[in-house]
């Protein structure tokens, strides 16, 4: 008979545990004694072993409902099969109760169910890591956008940290001595606004290399940095109408991006961008200004726009901005002479000391005669004023005596070389002032030269401008670099530049979503200003859905409402066609980066911006309003200097919009070089823009 064997095995491993044995007594079976030991700690619910009994035959006496007893070496055979060779095996198999092998199995299905258990408990702990790890990322993915939208703290802080390290590594290690490093610091710590823009890729270089520019950074004498106010009636994202808002937003930030202390004065309007300003409170106190023989109050709004200081200065009394729109009202005049009075005499009573007090467009240009006459000797001795004009032909005329109301001499003023006007000799031009009493004016075009702004144009200033020519300046508008570019937008899903093109097409999708848009069809948008002809943009519209094309139509934020623009929309509508009418920061760059073509005005804009921003983002600019013949030959003459207005008018100034729709479509490879030629061009104001605003800043300020 072949011997019955006895197989002990883990049914399920379990970690090692220390057991507490306890012993059953069986009855004592004819081959003598035997035990087998399971351990105490097997009825809580924790996992245990299994006995299986194998046998060819089941022959034996004995009670079957009795456990054998304990076997010392049972307990080591645990996962391994043991053999019991003769009669000893065959009692000890006839020795096995039901109830025995019962309690085993019952104990093997709790173990089973405790097993069970903890695999819900560690799927449950898993999903809960995996939503937290997908928290962080998302967490992650929001502090570089926001490193991204504050690049300028992070990198001077890093900067000015590496520079003062290198310094002590330079001393630990003998390359210079403890008295020059003591003057390197001192010099550090004391221009430490200016380290950014003098030193570069730190990191990079070599110890001696590096030394070399610190010791000409010992020498070189270090300006003092300009205070600058603006003292304007627009500033994008906060109140927009047409290209100053962009020009004086740009500026703001490029003046204080180089260590500069820029704060800009704007009217609280109640259109205002709220949303476009960081920090905004209203302050504890009022001030009062002085406007048609009397004290008015205001009140102070304070907060900031891209790091740039703002001052809202709110009429408690008088309703002048308590306007639908910014300007384009009959007593334009008197609202914004009185925020020029009330600006200056905020300055004063603030105790402002500024290097430059910066005036824009005929709004503001009654600045300048006010501040010699009245505000000069109170403490502003040193400050000097500089106009902006964006568009000359945009004056103002009015009757002598409305400038008592904002405390000036009409007798004094009302003459030939000063504010009287050349064609309307019994009234005074506003911004003939400003160009009179500033120490510095410079024009804003991107299209024409000195002489040809002169000579062109229709209001008489001529004789004005060229008796001023010295003091006066011609600048090419430029974009802001931080906020107007691809590769750094922290608004896209995807940034890209000329030489990674990718992200675009990304762009592109995301925009398509984002207006519910289908299909594979070329994108044409619009930022529509004020300057927007509504004829010709309907006849556009038309073009572009005619040929397939899906239109994506959003107002500039603060334009003057155009209302043809909701006719424009109820006479058109469809699914190829999405009407934007509140204007999104966010959704404009989207635009501008999904769009194949933005529709510009025109290429005649002094600043355009607009073209100037779709060339950028890899989008084909095409105006709807072309030039009769007369201003089509005068296209291209007299601005040698302005490169982009030449580049723009040669690449894109014939191209309509039927014939870029068909280039699109039947010549992608020409179409791809066109956009990554235009990318690869330098726009931004960290350029020419920059620097000669710059000079006009320091030929006139006071050492």
């Amino acid at each position: 008979m072949e011997p019955t064997r006895l197989v002990v095995g883990a049914a399920l491993r379990a970690p090692p545990l220390t057991p507490q044995f306890r012993r059953r007594r069986l009855t004592r079976p004819r081959g003598g004694a035997h035990c087998i030991c399971i351990p105490s700690a097997a009825r809580a619910a924790r996992p245990m072993l299994l006995v299986r009994c194998a046998n060819n035959s089941r022959k034996g006496n004995g009670d079957s409902r009795r456990k054998p007893s304990r076997d010392r070496e049972s307990s080591s055979a645990v996962g391994s099969n043991v053999e019991v060779n003769g009669d000893q095996g065959a009692n000890l198999a006839d020795e096995q109760s039901e109830g025995g092998i019962g309690e085993l199995f019952s104990l093997a299905q709790r173990n089973i169910l405790y097993i069970n258990k903890q695999r819900l408990k560690a799927m449950e702990e898993l999903n809960k890591l995996q939503d937290e790890n997908k928290l962080l990322l998302e967490e992650l993915e929001v502090l570089e956008t926001h490193m991204q939208g504050v690049p300028l703290q992070a990198a001077e802080s890093s900067s000015f940290c590496d520079i003062l390290l290198r310094i002590d590594t330079m001393v630990i290690s003998g390359t210079m001595t403890v008295e020059e490093a003591s003057d390197l610091r001192e010099k550090v710590l004391n221009n430490r606004s200016t380290v950014q823009s003098t030193f570069s890729d730190i990191h990079l270089k070599p110890n001696t290399e590096l030394l070399s520019e610190l010791r000409l950074f010992l020498r070189k004498p270090i300006e003092k940095p300009l205070h600058v106010v603006h003292i304007c009636s627009e500033m994008d994202p906060i109140a927009s109408c047409g290209s100053l808002s962009t020009y004086v937003a740009s500026l703001s930030c490029e003046i204080q991006r180089n260590g500069n202390l820029v704060e800009v004065i704007l009217p609280k309007y109640t259109s205002i961008n709220m949303d476009g300003i960081h920090g905004l409170r209203k302050a504890e106190a009022e001030y009062e200004s002085y406007f048609g023989g009397l004290w008015h109050k205001n009140r102070i709004w304070t907060g900031s726009s891209s790091g740039v200081g703002l001052i809202l200065i709110e009429p408690v009394q008088l309703s002048y901005f308590i306007r639908d729109r910014l300007r384009g009202y009959p007593d334009d005049f008197e609202r914004f002479s009185y925020f020029s009075r009330a600006s200056l005499d905020y300055i004063v009573k603030s105790g402002k000391r500024p290097d430059i007090l910066h005036i824009h467009n005929w709004e503001t240009a009654i600045v300048a005669p006010l501040f010699w006459d009245i505000f000069a000797h109170q403490g502003l001795g040193n400050t000097r004023i500089l106009l902006t004009c964006q568009d000359l032909n945009s004056e103002c005329v009015e009757e002598p005596n409305k400038l008592e109301m904002c405390g000036l001499d009409p007798h004094k003023l009302h003459r030939a070389d000063r504010l009287q006007d050349p064609n309307k000799t019994h009234l005074v031009n506003i911004l003939k002032g400003g160009i009179v009493y500033s120490n510095k004016v410079i024009l804003m075009s991107s299209a024409q030269s000195k002489d040809a702004l002169i000579q062109g144009l229709k209001h008489g200033l001529q004789a004005t401008l060229t008796a001023h020519k010295e003091k006066i300046s011609v600048a090419s508008h430029g974009l802001d670099g931080e906020l107007w570019d691809p590769s750094k937008d922290i608004y896209l899903p995807r940034q890209y530049s000329a030489n990674d093109i990718e992200g675009k097409s990304i762009c592109k999708e995301a925009l398509k979503r984002r207006l519910g848009f289908r299909g594979s069809s070329i994108i044409v948008g619009c930022i529509c200003d004020g300057d927007s002809d509504i004829h010709s943009l309907k006849e556009a519209v038309h073009v572009a859905l005619r040929r397939n094309a899906q239109v994506v139509i959003m107002e500039k934020l603060g334009s003057v409402m155009n209302s043809s623009l909701p006719a424009l929309k109820e006479e058109i509508n469809g699914d190829k066609i999405t009407f934007i009418k509140v204007y999104d920061e966010a959704l404009a760059h989207l635009i501008y980066a999904g769009s194949d073509i933005i529709l510009c005005s025109s290429f005649q804009d002094q600043s355009l911006q607009i073209a100037m921003k779709a060339i950028k983002y890899g989008s084909v600019p095409v105006r709807i309003n072309f030039p009769n013949d007369e201003s089509r030959l005068s296209e291209g003459h007299g601005f040698h200097n302005i490169s982009m207005s030449q580049y723009i008018i040669s690449t894109y100034g014939d191209l309509s919009l039927s014939q870029a729709l068909d280039d699109f479509k039947n010549d992608p490879s020409r179409w791809d070089r066109l956009i990554k030629d235009g990318m690869a061009r330098g726009l931004s104001w960290d350029a020419k823009c920059y620097n000669l605003h710059w000079e006009a800043y320091s030929s006139i300020r006071i050492q």
